[in-house]
C-alpha cells in the first residue's frame, strides 16, 4: 500500500500553509449537554487534550464520561493558525485532530481520562489509525501542567509493558506541552450526536490500561 510522503511527515514551520488570523466560528453550546464550548470555564474544572485518530469518535468517548463538563474537537500540534479541515487533511499544517476535554477533577480523575485515551485507540501506529492515514491521525497527549505531564509519562510506560505482553510494538504517542487548540468547524462539533450513523474509525487494541 502506498501513501504520499506529504501525508506521513509533519512539515517544517516555514513550509506549512499560512492559515488565517480569524478563528473558525463554532456554536456557543455543546450539542449534547448544553454547556459552553469555549472558555472561560468555571473555576473548578480543568482541561485536557488528546489526539487519537478521527476526532468524531474520540470526542464521543469523552463526552460520555461522568464528570466531563464539555468537549470540543479541533486541531493541535502544528504550525498553521486557524486551519480548516481541508488544510489539515492535506498534510500541510502539521496538526493532529484533537479533542479538548474540560472536566471536574472532583468527579473524574486525569488518570481515568488517560485510561480512556489508551484503551480507545492503537497508539503504536504512527501517522495513522487503521485505514485513516496521515499526520492528522497521529496519537498525542498535550499536557497543561507538570502533574498531567508526569501522569501521562507514567501511564505510557505502564501501557507499553502491557502492549508488549500482547505482542504490540512501540508506542508512538507524542507527549508535549499543550499548544494552541484551534476549534474545528461547526459541523465537526459533537458530530456523532448530530449524525448517529456517522463514521467512527476508532478502535482500540483490546489491551487493558492499569495506569489509573
Amino acid at each position: 500500500m502506498f501513501w504520499s510522503k506529504s501525508k506521513l511527515e509533519i512539515p517544517a514551520a516555514q513550509d506549512a500553509l499560512p492559515g488565517r488570523a480569524q478563528e473558525l466560528p463554532v456554536p456557543d453550546r455543546h450539542f449534547v449537554n448544553g454547556n459552553p464550548l469555549r472558555g472561560p470555564f468555571p473555576g473548578a474544572v480543568r482541561e485536557a487534550c488528546f489526539g487519537m485518530g478521527c476526532f468524531w469518535g474520540a470526542e464521543r468517548r469523552f463526552w460520555e464520561l461522568s464528570g466531563v463538563f464539555t468537549t470540543a474537537v479541533g486541531y493541535a500540534g502544528g504550525h498553521t493558525p486557524n486551519p480548516t479541515y481541508q488544510e489539515v487533511c492535506s498534510g500541510g499544517t502539521g496538526h493532529t485532530e484533537a479533542v479538548l476535554v474540560v472536566y471536574d477533577p472532583n468527579i473524574l480523575s486525569y488518570q481515568t481520562l488517560l485510561r480512556e485515551f489508551w484503551e480507545a485507540h492503537d497508539p503504536t501506529q504512527g501517522m495513522r489509525q487503521g485505514n485513516d492515514v496521515g499526520t492528522q491521525y497521529r496519537s498525542a497527549i498535550f499536557y497543561y501542567d507538570d502533574e498531567q505531564k508526569e501522569a501521562a509519562l507514567t501511564s505510557r510506560e505502564t501501557y507499553q509493558r502491557a502492549l508488549e505482553t500482547a505482542d504490540y510494538g512501540r508506542i508512538t504517542t507524542e507527549i508535549l506541552p499543550a499548544p494552541v487548540f484551534y476549534y474545528a468547524e461547526d459541523y465537526h462539533q459533537q458530530y456523532l450526536a448530530k449524525n448517529p450513523g456517522g463514521y467512527c474509525g476508532l478502535g482500540g487494541t483490546g489491551v487493558t490500561c492499569t495506569a489509573a
